[in-house]
């Protein structure tokens, strides 16, 4: 079965996120779906400085292991700057590596030298054999625990188009490969003062991603995406999780 990564863009309260976090493990228990709980506590690459960020690492991580705790998931969140990989690990098994950052050699051995699973996002500017780089920069570090995904590329302006056949090609890399199904259908910037995006087109994606025979899957979520605030354009409502799920799962069947 493949794997699943998702929850909140940011970590916007402690409400919202364990709403989330709780219905995401009720649902992925019925269908026997492995999870991991991802939000992030920082934003650091919003497209408008009066974009909201999150509620910063020390508050961010404190709601992270009370979802630990709590519903007793792994976690997953993102850095930005070395020095956040140790904190970090103190509460998350995944450290993500942002797209926008998945070349820069610092962050990348940092996270590996936490000994927690890397996932990096392969960036938008890259080709997916230029991903056999930043794979090495983990592995030369010591750390074999690598996630890499597809998230899209750039499509002129202010737009990102999926080649499925990057995924393939991912593949010849040796590591688990995800795709992520939310940030695919993003139109970077596309508001002016944030990015835009298209919700409808991310199941359809996903379900190409699974019938192609990913890893996993990462995907973004929330009770009340209009209300977001960040990638509201782009999240899947949280009651469209299970639907969407259960067709995936019949995708995933059907070829394996």
């Amino acid at each position: 079965m493949f794997s699943l990564i998702a929850g909140n863009c940011v970590i916007e309260s402690e409400e919202t996120v364990m709403e989330t976090a709780e219905q995401l493990k009720e649902i992925t228990e019925e269908l026997q779906i492995p999870f991991t709980f991802k939000a992030s506590f920082d934003k650091a690459n919003r497209t408008s400085i009066h974009s909201f960020r999150g509620l910063g690492i020390d508050e961010g991580l404190r709601i992270l292991n009370k979802v630990k705790e709590t519903y007793h998931l792994p976690i997953c969140t993102d850095i930005h700057e070395p020095w956040q990989a140790e904190k970090a690990a103190a509460v998350c098994d995944i450290i993500q590596i942002p797209a926008f950052l998945s070349r820069q050699t610092d962050l990348l051995t940092a996270a590996a030298n936490t000994g927690k699973t890397v996932h990096i996002k392969k960036a938008q500017f890259m080709a997916p054999w230029d991903m056999a780089a930043c794979v090495e920069k983990v592995r030369q570090s010591g750390n074999d625990d690598i996630i890499i995904t597809e998230r899209g590329s750039c499509f002129g302006y202010n737009n990102l188009v999926v080649d499925m056949t990057s995924l393939l090609e991912m593949k010849n890399l040796k590591v688990p490969v995800y795709f992520d199904a939310t940030h695919s259908v993003q139109k970077p910037s596309g508001n002016g003062i944030s990015s835009g995006g298209n919700r409808d087109h991310a199941e359809y994606l996903a379900r190409a991603a699974v019938a192609i025979g990913v890893d996993g899957l990462f995907i973004e979520t929330h009770p009340d995406p209009k209300a977001a605030k960040s990638d509201s354009a782009v999240m899947i409502p949280l009651h469209r999780m299970k639907p969407l799920l259960q067709q995936l799962q019949k995708i995933y069947y059907a070829i394996n």
